[in-house]
């Protein structure tokens, strides 16, 4: 496939890809055939998968210029990046009964919310902070189009979310439990809806969004060819 062929056709299978799973009559049956632990490993290669050859065909697409290159612009995803890895770390596995990614084992305590306190998606929050900061050092049109689409997914995402909640739990005790979150980050805190009792974190949480942070920087130039330093 050549010009634009494959990026298009890239970006058809991952909207497939990820639309076709979570209608809830599709995934029903997923599950039922694999489990629920076995249709989220499969569901995440795939989306790696398709992902990669996601980024592969928009390297390979036609450069079209929207703005030139700057060398400054790569402190846009070299300050955001360790940002989005803690949102994530924190975010994944934490009792969150407003988003998604969570915990639905775990107590969630609408008083002391706790990263959900911070801001009410943090993973969502983390691909809009990714790909909305890759964005600004890679201005043609292919990338721009790619990672604007991540970037307004994410923030639509959220509102997708909330909306879904409201209607789950019911209005009344969705107010309840995010009466002090926040779908901007750290507004909760500013407004002083959010208090903690204490700024006590986990430092493994700490330690893992680092160790992601780094990761991903070394192995950028290897996979993407591209030094991610300024």
């Amino acid at each position: 496939m050549t010009g634009w062929t494959e990026f298009i056709a890239a970006f058809i299978v991952f909207l497939l890809s990820h639309a076709i799973p979570a209608r809830p009559a599709v995934r029903a049956k997923l599950v039922g055939a694999l489990g629920e632990t076995g249709f989220l490993v499969a569901y995440s290669v795939e989306s790696l998968i398709v992902l990669s050859w996601l980024i592969v065909a928009t390297g390979r697409a036609p450069f079209i210029e929207l703005w030139p290159f700057e060398r400054w612009q790569m402190w846009a995803p070299n300050l955001a990046l360790p940002l989005a890895c803690q949102l994530a770390a924190f975010g994944i596995g934490a009792a969150n009964p407003l988003s998604f990614g969570g915990d639905p084992r775990k107590r969630f305590d609408p008083e002391q919310p706790g990263i959900v306190g911070i801001v009410r998606h943090p993973l969502l929050w983390a691909i809009a902070l990714w790909a909305a900061a890759h964005a600004v050092p890679n201005g043609d049109l292919a990338h721009v189009l790619m990672f604007g689409f991540f970037a307004l997914i994410a923030l639509a995402g959220m509102a997708v979310i909330d909306r879904r909640r409201r209607r789950q739990l019911g209005v009344e005790t969705w107010r309840r439990l995010a009466a002090r979150t926040s779908f901007w980050p750290f507004a909760a805190l500013v407004t002083g809806r959010f208090k903690p009792r204490s700024w006590r974190i986990s430092l493994l949480r700490v330690a893992i969004g680092l160790a992601a942070w780094l990761t991903l920087l070394l192995l950028h130039p290897v996979v993407i060819g591209v030094s991610p330093l300024p």
